[in-house]
């Protein structure tokens, strides 16, 4: 875009502790992030940058919770006396959850929830020639009525977006509608042929005196080229605020915007007085697009029928939390792009502007949402909230083209689905008072966004049926875990056929799905709720299929983009909720290059998922399957140089079993207009010799392989004892059944890696390793699993209950018949889940073997891995 069509002029401010803000003819938007001071107790300071957030640290340490609550924050700015004759606002982008506002000590103003901009005319409160103190207190705490109540995501707490000094003329577009930008694109007659636009705009006059103006409508082209114009002469009476709504010319054989052809235009508003002085001006995207849908058929753009296929997102970061910068926030779109996702669904509230704007320029088509997310409460005070948050939500993010549908609850009766403590009197009363707010949602929404597709989610409970709520937005959202919380994969087709089978009226769209992955987990034997980025395939791959085969759903949406915070999760990685198709810092997985092979045709593509195979081992010479992914027909194999065979792609992928030779191997595979090629290391070793190689991990109770990058060494996974290698005599793997196969899923504190403590043997005193003779070192690690863990409904199929406490377990713990541990007692000596390492040197003689025996005095022992270390 020219810089010469650019009239807001934004300055950042770059002194610490003051922004001086000069006189300009039009508005001045003044970002005043830096130099804030903050304290939890107004009585320690720091100094911070915008965005911040207080739980950066406490969300993902060892300590359960983290702190929801009070922070304080402050900031001076000077005025010189020549701004006197303008209006000044303060407007902050999002602060989480609650913010009251304070200029040189008097109370401004009070906004509820975490996720929309609001503003505060602060003119009047205005010292000029002088520093001002802007103090504001930011409020965390668990509020019944500000949503959202609960959900499987971190509420960090701060000021996490931008805050900005706005300075206008007295006559401007009015930053009092729900901050907005005071105007509202809509389009009338579009077609291939011809489409035309309408703008209404709110135009405020503070003066005290009547004035005369000029508004100006440009629509440019992409290039900058003048398309249509027109220019408006209105009065504006004193001290009020008045609507206009104006008409541009209809643009013939226009340029539609799409997801494959992003083409935008630019609508500029300039408002000026009677002598061509600029008052104030905006910008806009301009997509000319029409969207429809269909119960049979599916979603629709500009006439044709199209599969939405993308992802959901959360907007924190490694390492950042909630505060994350906005720059590397819009790499996440450009990462959603590049993988071929055509929609994006902003989970589960507004996220930052700039975003929007970055998919109306890249072409993905959204779903935007407030966070009425699990629960409601039944007063006026959470109504009237909910209710404002939506029409913040819908005039802020209104001009967007990008923006298809517009939520307003996402699975709304899961904490209704797990109340075993309410009467049915109160679980019907919450029934009705949730299925009043959505109707008040729905009807608000579609009269301030008439041209917009309402939507919600549900979780997989027929209370969504049976209360009538699915009925309510024009797409209904089913957010489904078949093969990891429910039943099994082909389940999910099942579901679908039955549903619009029941409801043929209904469209609807799979609005979340995916299990958990670790990238450091992987197995030739994926199952259900293992954490394999084996499994994830296997899983995303099947929905797909299941999706493009039914022509009446809309799309479908995974989740989730990124790995994100959610502090009370024990999965691999705890307060991680890790369904990611990216890891929490953005790397991919191997599931994000096979959606890209699905989904991106614009040049040849091939990967070969071998990026998390680290320090594979293998044992008498097995074969190791590997999948290719590949927007190709045809592929030609190879390994160290030799080709192994000619493959067909089907669904995107195909699987290859590789024989790998001990040492570096170097795959292969070409096609007729690319070829992709990866090396990796193999341990292949036909005896437990220790010949090539010092160690040898097991993890035991397990079928997955676990590289631990602590200890830089991949884990095998455990058998049962075969002659010339390893494994245990009796004992079962601990909490191990066809559906859940992660073992405990709690947070190990004392290491990070969980997923070897996760998994364990319970019930078994005798496990053997055939090593030759020598002296080496012996770590066995443990940890208790039947401390009570805290309660997590977000596995939706309940399976995950707290555990209660059995009672102490006992064992003495032998080595070769030489006791290591007498009497070991883990919930007596570690009160909480510690991961626990006792570590011996021994000596192995000649015609000796090692074994282990843990000799029960109370209970069942368990033991969760062993490492065994060759001294030299």
């Amino acid at each position: 875009m020219k810089s010469n069509i650019l009239y807001k002029v934004k300055h950042i401010a770059i002194s610490l502790f003051c922004v001086v803000f000069s006189l300009e003819n039009f508005a001045q938007n003044t970002i005043i992030n830096s130099g804030w001071q903050f304290s939890e107790n107004e009585t320690q300071w720091e100094t911070v940058n915008l965005p911040h957030t207080w739980n950066i640290n406490d969300a993902f340490d060892d300590v359960p919770g983290y702190r929801r609550g009070l922070g304080y924050y402050k900031k001076k700015v000077y005025l010189s006396s020549e701004e006197k004759g303008r209006i000044h606002y303060l407007k902050f982008n999002a602060v989480n959850q609650e913010a009251t506002v304070f200029v040189n000590g008097k109370l401004i103003g009070n906004h509820k929830g975490g996720y929309t901009a609001f503003n505060f005319d602060v003119s009047e409160f205005i010292n000029y020639d002088a520093y001002n103190l802007i103090e504001v207190t930011v409020d965390n705490s668990h509020n019944e009525n500000i949503p959202p109540l609960d959900a499987d995501f971190t509420f960090y707490g701060g000021i996490y977006r931008d805050v900005e000094f706005i300075s206008i003329s007295k006559q401007h577009f009015s930053l009092d509608d729900f901050a907005s930008d005071g105007f509202y694109v809509n389009y009338y007659n579009v077609s291939e042929e011809k489409a035309g636009v309408t703008v209404t705009c709110i135009l405020n006059n503070r003066a005290t005196i009547n004035l005369k103006t000029k508004l100006r409508l440009d629509l440019l082209d992409a290039e900058g080229n003048l398309v249509k114009t027109r220019t408006e002469l209105l009065k504006l009476p004193a001290e009020t605020s008045n609507e206009f709504k104006i008409k541009l010319p209809e643009v013939y054989n226009p340029k539609l915007w799409s997801p494959e052809i992003p083409y935008l235009y630019h609508l500029q508003l300039v408002l000026t007085n009677e002598q061509g002085v600029v008052l104030d001006s905006k910008l806009a995207n301009i997509g000319f697009r029409w969207i429809g849908v269909d119960a049979e058929k599916g979603f629709f753009l500009n006439g044709k029928p199209i599969k939405l296929v993308g992802v959901n997102r959360h907007q924190d970061f490694n390492g950042f939390g909630n505060a994350v910068a906005i720059e590397l926030q819009k790499k996440d779109i450009e990462i959603i792009k590049n993988m071929g996702g055509n929609f994006l669904r902003f989970a589960h509230y507004p996220h930052a502007r700039e975003l929007y704007d970055m998919c109306d320029k890249l072409g993905i088509m959204v779903w935007t949402e407030i966070p009425v997310v699990n629960k409601v409460t039944d007063t006026e005070a959470f109504f009237t909230t909910s209710l404002d948050m939506q029409k913040e939500h819908i005039k802020q993010y209104y001009n967007y083209p990008s923006v298809a549908m517009i939520g307003y609850m996402n699975e709304i009766f899961l904490r209704l689905a797990f109340d075993n403590k309410s009467s049915e009197d109160s679980k019907q009363q919450l029934k009705t008072t949730t299925l009043k707010l959505a109707n008040d949602l729905e009807v608000l929404t579609r009269r301030l966004a008439p041209n917009h597709i309402t939507v919600m989610a549900g979780h997989l409970n027929e209370v969504y049926n049976e209360t009538g709520i699915a009925d309510l937005p024009k797409i209904f959202g089913w957010n489904l875990y078949f093969g990891w919380y429910d039943k099994d994969i082909p389940d999910l087709g099942v579901f679908l056929d039955n549903q619009h089978e029941r409801y043929p009226n209904r469209s609807l769209l799979l609005s979340e799905y995916g299990p958990g992955a670790d990238v450091r987990i992987f197995t030739r034997t994926p199952k259900k709720f293992d954490f394999s980025w084996d499994y994830q395939a296997k899983l995303h791959q099947s929905y797909y299929e299941q999706i493009m085969n039914r022509p009446f759903m809309t799309g479908m949406a995974a989740w989730n983009f990124a790995d994100f915070g959610s502090e009370f999760r024990g999965d691999p990685i705890p307060h991680v909720n890790q369904k990611g198709l990216v890891q929490y810092d953005r790397t991919p997985k191997e599931i994000y290059y096979w959606y890209k092979s699905v989904l991106d045709k614009k040049e040849p593509f091939i990967h070969i998922s071998s990026d998390y195979l680290s320090g594979l081992t293998v044992m008498d010479d097995q074969p190791y399957p590997v999948q290719i992914f590949s927007n190709q027909k045809r592929l030609s194999v190879f390994l160290n140089g030799q080709k192994l065979e000619d493959v067909t792609i089907e669904n995107g992928y195909t699987t290859v079993c590789f024989l790998f030779k001990n040492g570096i191997n170097l795959i292969k595979v070409v096609s007729a207009d690319v070829s992709h090629e990866k090396s990796i290391e193999v341990l292949n070793i036909n005896a437990l010799n220790f010949k090539d190689f010092d160690r040898f991990g097991i993890n035991l109770g397990s079928h997955f392989y676990f590289r631990d990058e602590t200890q830089k060494l991949t884990f095998v996974p455990d058998q049962v004892y075969q002659k010339g290698w390893f494994g245990y005599f009796d004992g079962k793997p601990f909490g191990m059944t066809k559906d859940k196969n992660q073992g405990i899923p709690n947070n190990i504190k004392n290491t990070t890696s969980d997923p070897l403590f996760q998994t364990m043997l319970e019930g078994c005193t005798s496990y053997k390793a055939d090593i030759p003779e020598g002296t080496y070192k012996i770590s066995l690690f443990f940890v208790e699993p039947n401390i009570k863990p805290v309660e997590n409904i977000y596995n939706l199929s309940g399976s995950d209950t707290p555990i209660q406490n059995k009672g102490q377990r006992v064992f003495d713990i032998y080595i070769n018949d030489v006791l290591i541990h007498k009497e070991f007692n883990m919930a007596k000596e570690y009160p909480e889940k510690y991961g626990i390492t006792l570590t011996s040197i021994i000596k192995i003689v000649e015609n000796e073997d090692l074994i282990i025996n843990l000799k029960p005095i109370e209970g069942n022992p368990v033991i969760s891995g062993i490492l065994i270390e060759k001294q030299h």
